[in-house]
């Protein structure tokens, strides 16, 4: 697992807590309804960003409205790292019924945070991060990663979302039974919700290493984005599709950084392939995702020095981690440009080893599990052009092992590429992000 960003042990425990309203939907099933739950986890870790490490996380949804997620975390190792950690998810706002907040609030401090940005002397002319550069070119130090982001997300009066804002699902273990939400038509006045979507997005990352006093990256962004989700279960999806279009831009007021503008598209789709004697369900799933960075060779002289209009390694065209390239580390590749392509084939068997396990059943109710091979493919380029980003192209291929537990979909992605061998776990499928 890498160090940049929060640490997964966090993002785990709570993000899987509250994936399961980020959909804006509730879950029920035929015998209990829809209930209230409430998480309350403590935990242990060790690895060389934290060291030995405990902390602890209480979560609650269905309050205070049915499809609403508050959850708050907070963690601390002998290595000087900490963290803490405040969510909600999907707050419908009282007077406009279509509308929703999503807040994500981070406070976290590294005993060791690695980031591939220029500085190492040891490659003076390598931009760090390029498609061609070295995996060892990157800055390791003391650092801190601290942001906020607000959302405000809009539904639209369209498909399946004109005559119900906040659809039921209800499932048979696990897998959906009534209540489909998309995949009936490609017409998003018949099929689908689709939704109008404006975050302020503010973050800090700092490190101070042996070759830069301070790399300090600060973004003050705003993002706008049309997201149509025409899939028959958000969480889960045999079938249907998904597409998000963005366009994000820093002014470089509030001390930014660098003012910089990026667009980026991204699609998905799922097909069904039945069942089978041994599989409840088989799903083909194909993800497309490409950014750039429009004002990547502007710039401007700020004392004396030239500034570039280039978002920091972590946003824009950034390739590596646990959802685009899991066989890299966090932001490995950045550029002007990327594209990004992946195939996942999900298989979940009829056979659940977890129902024999009394306090698995008891504490984590697994519904099923998949097994699900995929490939990657990605690259990173200093200008959109198809003949650039579709030569010398970066790939990983990998097997992950997922579960619906407590109706939340968690994963251990395990991938192979050139540079390394990674482990991602995180919540939910990992795309569309």
């Amino acid at each position: 697992m890498h160090k940049n960003g929060i640490v997964f042990f966090i993002v785990f425990f709570s993000l899987s807590f509250a994936y399961s309203v980020s959909a804006q939907i509730i879950l029920a099933t035929p015998e209990k309804g829809f209930e209230k739950k409430v998480l309350k986890v403590p935990y242990a870790f060790y690895n060389e960003a934290y060291g030995a490490a405990a902390g602890f996380v209480y979560g609650v949804t269905g309050a205070p409205q049915d499809q609403t997620v508050v959850v708050v975390s907070a963690v601390a190792g002998t290595a000087g790292s900490y963290a803490l950690f405040l969510l909600e998810r999907n707050i419908q706002v009282p007077v406009i019924k279509r509308l929703f907040v999503d807040t994500d609030l981070v406070l976290s401090q590294y005993g060791d945070l690695r980031v591939y940005t220029s500085g190492n002397p040891h490659f003076p002319h390598e931009r760090a991060g390029s498609n061609e550069s070295d995996e060892d070119n990157y800055v390791e130090g003391n650092g801190s990663d601290n942001f906020i982001r607000l959302k405000l997300k809009y539904l639209l009066p369209l498909g399946h979302g004109k005559n119900e804002i906040i659809p039921t699902q209800v499932l048979d273990k696990g897998l959906l039974k009534s209540g489909e939400v998309g995949g009936t038509s490609w017409n998003p006045l018949e099929s689908g919700r689709t939704f109008l979507e404006a975050r302020a997005y503010f973050r800090n990352q700092k490190v101070d290493s042996d070759y830069l006093e301070e790399d300090d990256d600060k973004t003050r962004a705003i993002e706008l984005s049309l997201y149509r989700d025409n899939t028959d279960f958000p969480i889960n999806p045999s079938k249907g599709s998904s597409l998000r279009l963005r366009f994000s831009r820093d002014m470089g007021w509030f001390d930014s950084s660098a003012p910089w503008t990026v667009l980026d598209a991204e699609f998905s789709k799922y097909v069904s392939l039945g069942e089978t004697e041994k599989f409840r369900q088989r799903v083909l799933a194909l993800d497309v995702w490409t950014a750039d960075a429009l004002t990547w060779d502007s710039s401007h002289t700020e004392g004396g020095n030239k500034v570039f209009h280039r978002p920091p390694p972590y946003a824009g065209a950034s390739l590596g981690g646990i959802f685009r390239m899991r066989g890299f580390a966090s932001s490995r590749f950045h550029d002007k440009a990327a594209i990004y392509y992946a195939a996942e084939y999900r298989m979940t068997p009829r056979w659940n080893p977890f129902d024999d396990i009394g306090w698995v059943k008891k504490y984590l109710d697994i519904a099923w599990w998949q097994w699900v091979p995929f490939v990657e493919v990605g690259r990173v380029a200093p200008s959109w052009s198809l003949n650039d980003l579709h030569s010398a192209m970066k790939w990983d291929v990998g097997f992950g092992v997922r579960a619906m537990a407590k109706e939340l979909v968690v994963r251990i992605d395990t991938a192979v590429s050139k540079e390394e061998f990674g482990v991602q776990m995180m919540v939910g499928h990992p795309f569309p992000f």
